[in-house]
């Protein structure tokens, strides 16, 4: 899959929690989500983006949410 789409994709479930004021809970309810729902290329995919590119493109509290509880293997 296209990281472009994937940074889109990311970017729209970081919106959805745009409004919770708990960023921690926000982080975890992220990288939940991507868990859950990405399989596990997608999640890879965007760890890779996240290491190598800094996350360029992706919200900040995606970011935080993929290097603090995401983990992929």
């Amino acid at each position: 899959m296209n990281t472009e789409k994937l940074i889109k994709m990311a970017n729209q479930i970081g919106d959805f929690y745009e409004a919770y004021p708990d960023q921690s809970v926000v982080e975890q309810e992220i990288a939940g989500h991507l868990n859950k729902f990405w399989n596990s290329i997608m999640r890879k995919s965007i760890v890779a983006h996240v290491n190598e590119h800094q996350g360029q493109g992706l919200h900040p509290r995606v970011i935080a949410a993929i290097q603090r509880h995401l983990h992929v293997q």
